[in-house]
């Protein structure tokens, strides 16, 4: 799946997978390669993250129920946890330097295709 920025006009990623599953939900990176992850919940809420098992950096774009980024983490390191202080629905696992590289900020409008 595409994931473009449309506000800066970006592209952040080719190949992303979509979790929706409990069980894609509940795994996502770990014990893989670096690949970025699109988490899909049925309604807005705080979702805390883990990093157990990755044992490489990443970044977390959190998003609202409109695609809008709410909050972002940068530098998400292996074997931490992380509370987001801003509600979303969904929640983008990119390889570290994807943000910058894309541009992407708090307020942008992401799309999926």
């Amino acid at each position: 799946m595409y994931l473009k920025n449309t506000t800066k006009k970006t592209l952040i990623a080719k190949n992303a997978k979509v979790c929706k599953s409990i069980f894609s939900k509940t795994f996502g990176l770990m014990f893989s390669k670096k690949k970025s992850l699109i988490f899909i919940f049925n309604k807005e809420k705080i979702i805390p993250l883990h990093m157990f098992f990755v044992f490489y950096p990443i970044e977390v774009s959190f998003l609202n129920k409109n695609k809008i980024v709410v909050e972002i983490k940068e530098n998400f390191m292996p074997f931490s946890c992380y509370s987001p202080k801003n509600k979303a629905q969904y929640i983008i696992e990119l390889p570290k330097g994807t943000i910058k590289k894309s541009k992407t900020a708090i307020g942008d409008n992401i799309e999926f295709q």
